[in-house]
């Protein structure tokens, strides 16, 4: 199946539907990330709703795990905050029903796939779709190892986002388009998450590779910071996605502050606006 394959309808807003809004109004998407709990779990309802209330198209929340080998130093102390004050599973769950039920726009969690697993992963999708969720992002779960995952989302409808790397072969790639649902996660530097002053240039070569391995929809994190950055993004890519940028902010002013820094960051998709921040 292709990222943009059909599922079953969730009740969630599409993700393969906005980017595609988007692509055809000669933006692209803005996708922000935010962890669920930080710094508590209302807050981080709070925040997510502030992001798309000020220009975020798509909400990637991220669930807070104990060994998060691919987080930068900000997504690691948010996280590991959320857990000191009690985050559990379920809570990811009341935070996706409290986004949906405040904005309507695409929900999609970002776990490591352990907790799943030890969740359920039947469960995990059942509780996912009747949160109003619209799927899942697996940075540490490859295709190969993937056949309960893809069962589960295919039978609720789920989009199933997996991760792409400059480094992978041109067979890994085009098994991650085969099997993503709503986007291909294009990573565009190799290491862990944060804002950086150069997003790599690697990532322009990634989706072309993408591309030509048949993906519609492509997206780039790590490492995207300012507006200028989205915009450069978004030249070649379907979509922008920021984490630690809005994750500092909120840190360090709450949720105004993660409010406006997401509204500087939509300048980027605005054709001809050169704010940054």
């Amino acid at each position: 199946m292709s990222a943009q394959g059909s599922a079953p309808s969730t009740g969630a807003t599409s993700v393969a539907a906005v980017l595609a809004e988007r692509r055809d109004a000669g933006t692209g998407a803005l996708v922000g990330y935010l962890p669920v709990g930080f710094p508590d779990l209302a807050t981080s309802i709070d925040a997510a709703v502030a992001l798309v209330e000020n220009g975020v198209d798509v909400l990637e929340l991220g669930l807070p795990y104990s060994d998060p080998v691919m987080d930068g130093p900000v997504i690691q102390a948010a996280t590991q905050q959320a857990l000191a004050n009690g985050f559990r599973l379920r809570h990811a769950f009341e935070a996706v029903r409290g986004v949906r039920e405040r904005v309507d726009a695409p929900v999609l969690l970002m776990t490591y796939w352990n907790p799943v697993v030890q969740y359920g992963v039947e469960r995990f999708a059942d509780d996912l779709r009747d949160a109003g969720g619209a799927g899942v992002i697996t940075p540490d779960l490859i295709p190969d190892e993937a056949g309960d995952w893809l069962a589960a989302s295919e039978r609720t409808g789920l989009d199933r986002v997996f991760l792409a790397a400059p480094s992978s072969s041109d067979a890994r790639l085009a098994r991650a388009v085969e099997v993503s649902r709503g986007f291909v996660y294009a990573v565009s530097t190799m290491g862990i998450t944060g804002a950086r002053s150069d997003v790599d240039r690697a990532a322009r070569g990634l989706v072309d590779r993408l591309r030509a391995a048949g993906a519609e929809n492509a997206c780039v994190g790590l490492g995207i910071s300012t507006a200028e950055q989205v915009r450069e993004v978004l030249e070649y890519a379907d979509g922008a996605i920021v984490g630690s940028a809005l994750v500092a902010a909120l840190a360090e002013g709450g949720v105004s502050a993660a409010g406006a820094t997401a509204a500087r960051l939509a300048e980027g998709t605005r054709p001809g606006s050169a704010s940054a921040l």
